[in-house]
């Protein structure tokens, strides 16, 4: 992995900390941040967002664009080892959370088991149920976390 960062180096923006920053921070990387979303809509969903000072994607810098290719070139390979995906969802809405960021949601054909636990995508074969919640705790996050991370990193 290039340009890893270290918690205490980066200044969390409010996306960042309304998904869980430190906590949930899966890998940083000079211009993003890969953090769990601590509400699962599938098993593995995260958020992937910007450190940029910008509300519209356009305004990202190019240093930010060239990064985004390297991430995702990481990023999809690890979660089809870890989860086995049927397809991967990267949604930008930012509705809410002004600050850059992607949800990306794993979707599944069937029910996938983690820890004992079921996960379900009833939205499959089409756009992911963002009211669907995958009931999980903070610890059963933290091992999906490092599961993650053992093929991330």
């Amino acid at each position: 992995m290039s340009h890893k960062m270290q918690p205490d180096t980066l200044v969390f923006n409010n996306t960042m900390r309304k998904f869980g920053a430190p906590h949930t921070i899966i890998y940083q990387y000079q211009h993003w941040s890969i953090l769990l979303r601590p509400v699962q809509l599938t098993l593995g969903s995260m958020v992937l967002v910007a450190h940029d000072s910008a509300s519209a994607f356009s305004q990202l810098s190019q240093e930010s664009f060239m990064e985004l290719h390297k991430i995702t070139a990481q990023l999809e390979p690890a979660l089809d080892h870890a989860f086995t995906y049927d397809k991967l969802n990267y949604l930008m809405l930012m509705m809410v959370d002004p600050d850059v960021h992607f949800h990306v949601v794993p979707r599944y054909a069937k029910p996938k088991k983690f820890e004992n636990i079921e996960f379900t995508d009833p939205g499959w074969p089409n756009a992911p149920d963002l009211n669907h919640i995958n009931k999980t705790s903070s610890p059963i996050n933290l091992n999906i976390i490092d599961h993650i991370k053992a093929y991330l990193v």
